[in-house]
Protein backbone atom coordinates (compact mmCIF):
# COMPACT_ATOMS: atom_id res chain seq x y z
CA UNK A 1 0.00 0.00 0.00
CA UNK A 2 1.67 3.04 -1.45
CA UNK A 3 1.00 7.02 0.13
CA UNK A 4 -1.23 7.28 -2.59
CA UNK A 5 -3.93 4.79 -1.52
CA UNK A 6 -4.49 6.88 1.43
CA UNK A 7 -8.14 8.69 1.47
CA UNK A 8 -8.99 11.77 2.59
CA UNK A 9 -8.94 11.69 6.25
CA UNK A 10 -7.79 8.23 6.54
CA UNK A 11 -4.66 7.12 7.92
CA UNK A 12 -2.97 3.83 6.15
CA UNK A 13 -3.58 1.79 9.20
CA UNK A 14 -7.41 2.60 8.89
CA UNK A 15 -7.64 1.14 5.96
CA UNK A 16 -5.38 -1.61 6.36
CA UNK A 17 -7.82 -2.26 9.18
CA UNK A 18 -10.97 -2.28 6.78
CA UNK A 19 -9.47 -4.24 4.39
CA UNK A 20 -8.37 -7.05 6.86
CA UNK A 21 -12.15 -6.98 8.44
CA UNK A 22 -13.59 -7.17 4.66
CA UNK A 23 -11.05 -10.04 4.12
CA UNK A 24 -12.13 -11.80 7.91
CA UNK A 25 -15.52 -11.64 7.01
CA UNK A 26 -15.17 -13.62 3.66
CA UNK A 27 -13.84 -16.48 6.41
CA UNK A 28 -9.44 -15.19 5.92
CA UNK A 29 -8.54 -16.81 9.35
CA UNK A 30 -5.27 -14.90 8.96
CA UNK A 31 -7.04 -11.70 8.89
CA UNK A 32 -8.33 -12.27 12.09
CA UNK A 33 -4.99 -13.46 13.58
CA UNK A 34 -3.28 -10.00 11.80
CA UNK A 35 -5.86 -7.72 13.82
CA UNK A 36 -5.24 -9.42 16.87
CA UNK A 37 -1.71 -9.31 16.96
CA UNK A 38 -2.28 -5.35 15.80
CA UNK A 39 -4.53 -4.45 18.95
CA UNK A 40 -3.57 -7.33 21.58
CA UNK A 41 -0.80 -5.25 23.47
CA UNK A 42 -3.01 -2.30 23.25
CA UNK A 43 -6.21 -3.90 24.40
CA UNK A 44 -4.05 -5.20 27.18
CA UNK A 45 -3.17 -2.25 28.71
CA UNK A 46 -6.47 -0.16 28.03
CA UNK A 47 -8.27 -3.21 30.04
CA UNK A 48 -5.79 -3.38 32.68
CA UNK A 49 -6.19 0.25 32.97
CA UNK A 50 -9.85 0.27 33.09
CA UNK A 51 -10.51 -2.30 35.58
CA UNK A 52 -7.27 -1.69 37.82
CA UNK A 53 -5.99 -5.18 38.38
CA UNK A 54 -2.86 -6.65 37.55
CA UNK A 55 -4.27 -10.36 37.66
CA UNK A 56 -2.00 -11.64 33.91
CA UNK A 57 -4.80 -14.56 33.83
CA UNK A 58 -7.98 -12.06 34.51
CA UNK A 59 -6.83 -9.74 32.18
CA UNK A 60 -5.62 -12.19 29.22
CA UNK A 61 -9.53 -13.96 29.50
CA UNK A 62 -11.01 -9.71 29.20
CA UNK A 63 -8.67 -9.47 26.35
CA UNK A 64 -9.53 -12.53 24.82
CA UNK A 65 -13.33 -12.52 25.62
CA UNK A 66 -13.13 -8.21 24.14
CA UNK A 67 -11.99 -9.79 20.54
CA UNK A 68 -14.42 -12.68 20.94
CA UNK A 69 -17.08 -10.46 21.27
CA UNK A 70 -15.84 -8.28 18.64
CA UNK A 71 -15.69 -10.79 15.85
CA UNK A 72 -18.91 -12.57 16.80
CA UNK A 73 -20.25 -8.96 15.94
CA UNK A 74 -18.19 -8.26 12.97
CA UNK A 75 -20.87 -8.15 10.49
CA UNK A 76 -22.40 -5.28 12.29
CA UNK A 77 -19.15 -2.73 11.72
CA UNK A 78 -19.87 -0.10 10.03
CA UNK A 79 -16.49 1.31 7.66
CA UNK A 80 -17.39 4.38 8.15
CA UNK A 81 -15.92 4.58 11.54
CA UNK A 82 -12.19 3.43 12.53
CA UNK A 83 -11.82 -0.28 13.65
CA UNK A 84 -9.66 0.89 16.53
CA UNK A 85 -12.64 2.80 17.69
CA UNK A 86 -15.09 0.36 17.12
CA UNK A 87 -13.21 -2.38 19.29
CA UNK A 88 -11.88 -0.08 22.08
CA UNK A 89 -15.62 0.59 22.77
CA UNK A 90 -16.30 -3.02 22.61
CA UNK A 91 -12.83 -4.05 25.15
CA UNK A 92 -14.41 -1.01 27.59
CA UNK A 93 -17.65 -1.60 28.12
CA UNK A 94 -16.64 -5.63 28.78
CA UNK A 95 -14.31 -4.29 31.28
CA UNK A 96 -16.69 -2.35 32.88
CA UNK A 97 -19.72 -4.50 32.89
CA UNK A 98 -16.77 -6.99 34.25
CA UNK A 99 -15.50 -4.68 37.12
CA UNK A 100 -19.32 -3.83 37.88
CA UNK A 101 -20.11 -8.00 38.55
CA UNK A 102 -17.22 -7.78 40.59
CA UNK A 103 -17.85 -5.04 42.62
CA UNK A 104 -21.35 -6.53 42.95
CA UNK A 105 -20.21 -10.09 44.30
CA UNK A 106 -17.69 -8.45 46.69
CA UNK A 107 -20.06 -6.15 48.62
CA UNK A 108 -22.83 -7.43 50.56
CA UNK A 109 -25.65 -6.29 52.18
CA UNK A 110 -25.56 -8.44 55.11
CA UNK A 111 -22.29 -6.92 56.48
CA UNK A 112 -22.69 -4.99 59.33
CA UNK A 113 -22.79 -1.34 59.45
CA UNK A 114 -21.07 0.91 62.04
CA UNK A 115 -23.09 3.27 63.53
CA UNK A 116 -22.87 5.70 66.82
CA UNK A 117 -25.02 3.44 68.63
CA UNK A 118 -22.96 0.04 67.77
CA UNK A 119 -23.40 -1.82 64.34
CA UNK A 120 -26.66 -2.46 62.95
CA UNK A 121 -27.53 -4.90 59.94
CA UNK A 122 -28.90 -3.30 56.54
CA UNK A 123 -32.49 -4.70 55.80
CA UNK A 124 -33.06 -3.61 52.20
CA UNK A 125 -36.14 -5.15 50.28
CA UNK A 126 -35.60 -7.36 47.17
CA UNK A 127 -37.00 -4.92 44.33
CA UNK A 128 -34.95 -7.06 41.57
CA UNK A 129 -37.45 -10.05 42.81
CA UNK A 130 -39.03 -11.69 39.90
CA UNK A 131 -40.88 -15.37 40.46
CA UNK A 132 -39.46 -16.10 36.72
CA UNK A 133 -35.79 -15.49 37.64
CA UNK A 134 -35.46 -19.10 37.45
CA UNK A 135 -36.69 -20.12 34.63
CA UNK A 136 -34.60 -17.10 32.28
CA UNK A 137 -31.43 -18.22 34.35
CA UNK A 138 -32.27 -22.40 33.48
CA UNK A 139 -33.09 -21.11 29.85
CA UNK A 140 -29.92 -18.95 29.83
CA UNK A 141 -28.19 -22.17 30.82
CA UNK A 142 -29.55 -24.52 28.39
CA UNK A 143 -29.05 -22.23 25.84
CA UNK A 144 -24.92 -21.71 26.28
CA UNK A 145 -24.51 -25.38 27.01
CA UNK A 146 -26.48 -25.88 23.69
CA UNK A 147 -23.92 -23.40 21.64
CA UNK A 148 -20.72 -25.53 23.89
CA UNK A 149 -22.22 -28.66 22.09
CA UNK A 150 -22.38 -27.42 18.74
CA UNK A 151 -18.66 -26.12 19.13
CA UNK A 152 -16.05 -28.77 17.18
CA UNK A 153 -14.30 -31.62 20.10
CA UNK A 154 -11.23 -29.20 19.88
CA UNK A 155 -12.85 -26.53 20.49
CA UNK A 156 -15.58 -27.16 23.38
CA UNK A 157 -12.89 -29.41 25.60
CA UNK A 158 -10.81 -26.17 26.30
CA UNK A 159 -14.09 -24.25 27.09
CA UNK A 160 -15.08 -26.47 29.61
CA UNK A 161 -11.27 -27.19 30.94
CA UNK A 162 -11.28 -23.32 31.01
CA UNK A 163 -15.03 -21.73 31.89
CA UNK A 164 -16.61 -25.11 33.52
CA UNK A 165 -13.59 -26.81 35.00
CA UNK A 166 -11.79 -23.22 36.40
CA UNK A 167 -8.57 -24.36 34.88
CA UNK A 168 -5.61 -22.24 33.47
CA UNK A 169 -4.42 -22.01 30.40
CA UNK A 170 -0.95 -23.65 31.59
CA UNK A 171 -3.13 -27.05 33.28
CA UNK A 172 -4.96 -27.48 30.02
CA UNK A 173 -2.35 -27.50 27.57
CA UNK A 174 -0.87 -29.93 29.65
CA UNK A 175 -4.06 -31.96 30.31
CA UNK A 176 -4.52 -31.95 26.80
CA UNK A 177 -0.86 -32.10 25.55
CA UNK A 178 -1.19 -28.91 23.13
CA UNK A 179 1.15 -26.26 23.32
CA UNK A 180 -0.38 -23.37 25.33
CA UNK A 181 -0.53 -21.15 22.13
CA UNK A 182 -2.70 -23.52 20.43
CA UNK A 183 -4.51 -23.59 24.13
CA UNK A 184 -5.52 -20.08 23.90
CA UNK A 185 -5.77 -19.86 19.86
CA UNK A 186 -9.05 -22.65 20.63
CA UNK A 187 -10.25 -21.04 23.22
CA UNK A 188 -10.17 -17.77 21.33
CA UNK A 189 -11.58 -18.98 18.28
CA UNK A 190 -14.66 -21.11 20.88
CA UNK A 191 -15.38 -17.90 22.46
CA UNK A 192 -15.89 -16.28 19.00
CA UNK A 193 -18.41 -18.74 17.67
CA UNK A 194 -20.07 -18.65 21.11
CA UNK A 195 -20.85 -15.16 21.05
CA UNK A 196 -21.73 -15.18 17.41
CA UNK A 197 -24.16 -18.28 17.89
CA UNK A 198 -25.33 -16.67 21.62
CA UNK A 199 -25.95 -12.55 19.73
CA UNK A 200 -28.64 -14.78 17.53
CA UNK A 201 -30.73 -16.14 20.69
CA UNK A 202 -30.88 -14.14 23.04
CA UNK A 203 -34.51 -12.78 21.88
CA UNK A 204 -35.91 -16.34 22.15
CA UNK A 205 -35.19 -16.13 26.54
CA UNK A 206 -37.91 -15.33 28.18
CA UNK A 207 -37.67 -11.83 29.34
Amino acid sequence: MTDSDTLPGRSKSSIQDRELVTLALEGDQRAYSRLVRKYRARLTYHIRRTIGAHNNYEIDDLVQEAFAKAFGALDSYSADYAFSTWIYKIATNHAIDYRRKKRLQTSSIHQPVKTGEGEMEMDLPDVTYRPDRHIVESQQRDLIQRAIDRLPEKYRQVIVLRHQKEMAYADIAETLNLPLGTVKAHIFRARSALYKYLRGKEDSLSY
